[in-house]
């Protein structure tokens, strides 16, 4: 139905910066999306909410990284982007974006309408250190 491509996670320092994305696959027509966001699981830790932005552009931040990230999205390509600066270590993670609430079509004969759907990213692991 719709796949989601993470990009950008990797190897920094402490005090660097990396920029995620995550985009919908093309072949997919998508409507609107009520919420998009990420997830993160560090080592032996449990998941987390990271951030998330409502189709209205409200934002929404874990504590710890407050003033460091910061979630962004492009709705003409269901695109949702985390900008992370002043990275620590315990930033470290597996990071996965979601879409929530997504409505939209797949090609198809028939086609397929999706309503109110949810999906998941692999997810992109960042690792801060020195």
């Amino acid at each position: 139905q719709v796949q989601l491509v993470e990009s950008g996670g990797g190897l920094v320092q402490p005090g660097g910066s990396l920029r995620l994305s995550c985009a919908a696959s093309a072949t997919t027509t998508i409507f609107s999306i009520k919420r998009m966001g990420w997830y993160r699981q560090g080592p032996g830790e449990q998941r987390e909410l990271v951030a998330t932005i409502t189709n209205e552009g409200d934002t929404n931040y874990l504590d710890s990284v407050k003033g460091r990230f910061a979630i962004s999205r492009d709705k003409a390509d269901s695109t949702v982007y985390l900008q992370m600066n002043n990275l620590r270590p315990e930033d470290t993670a597996l990071y996965q974006c979601y879409l929530e609430g997504v409505n939209g079509v797949v090609p198809g004969d028939p086609p397929e309408y999706l309503y109110g759907m949810n999906y998941w990213g692999e997810g992109t692991l960042v690792t801060v250190s020195s």
